[in-house]
C-alpha cells in the first residue's frame, strides 16, 4: 500500500494513528468532541476509536454524498421498522446468457438455460455444482463466475 506524500494526508493519518496510543477516557473525550455526547456504554474501544477517526476523515476530507445518506436513512428507517433489512434482489440471469471463467489456463464456458445452466453437455441446476466439478473444492457458483459480491474472476 502506497503511502500519501500529500502533507494534509499525511498529517490526518498520523492523527488517525494516534488514537492507538490515548487512554480510553481521551478517546470517549474525543468521541465527545466529534459527537456532541459521550459514545454509548456498548461501544468497545474499537469502534470508539472508528468513530472518532471517521469523523476526523469526514472533517478532513468531506462525508458521504447526499445519495448516500439518503439509502443509509432509508435503511435505517426500514430497520426500525421491521427489525430487518431487506436484502437487494438476485440478479436474474436470462437464458442463453453465457459466462465464460478461465480456471488454470482452461476456459469454461457455461449457458443459462430455462431449466438451470449447461455446462460439458450436461444440464446442472446449480452453479456451485459447476463450480465445484471444475475446482474440485467447495465454491459459490455465482461468487465463482464472478456474478456475486467477491467474484473470483
Amino acid at each position: 500500500m502506497a503511502v500519501s506524500t500529500n502533507p494534509t494526508q499525511r498529517a490526518i493519518a498520523e492523527e488517525v494513528a494516534a488514537l492507538a496510543s490515548i487512554t480510553h477516557q481521551e478517546l470517549r473525550i474525543a468521541w465527545r468532541h466529534y459527537y456532541k455526547q459521550y459514545p454509548p456504554k456498548f461501544l468497545n474501544r474499537d469502534l470508539i476509536e472508528l468513530g472518532v477517526a471517521w469523523k476526523i476523515q469526514e472533517r478532513a476530507f468531506g462525508g458521504l454524498d447526499p445519495s448516500t445518506k439518503r439509502r443509509l436513512d432509508q435503511l435505517a428507517d426500514e430497520l426500525e421498522a421491521k427489525s430487518d433489512i431487506s436484502r437487494p434482489k438476485r440478479f436474474q440471469l436470462r437464458p442463453g446468457a453465457r459466462l465464460i471463467r478461465e480456471w488454470r489456463g482452461q476456459t469454461h464456458e457455461v449457458l443459462v438455460a430455462t431449466d438451470g445452466y449447461i455446462w460439458n453437455g450436461k444440464t446442472y441446476r446449480s452453479l456451485t455444482k459447476i463450480a465445484k466439478e471444475i475446482t474440485g473444492t467447495q465454491w459459490s457458483g455465482p461468487r465463482f463466475f464472478a456474478i456475486a459480491a467477491g467474484g473470483g474472476a
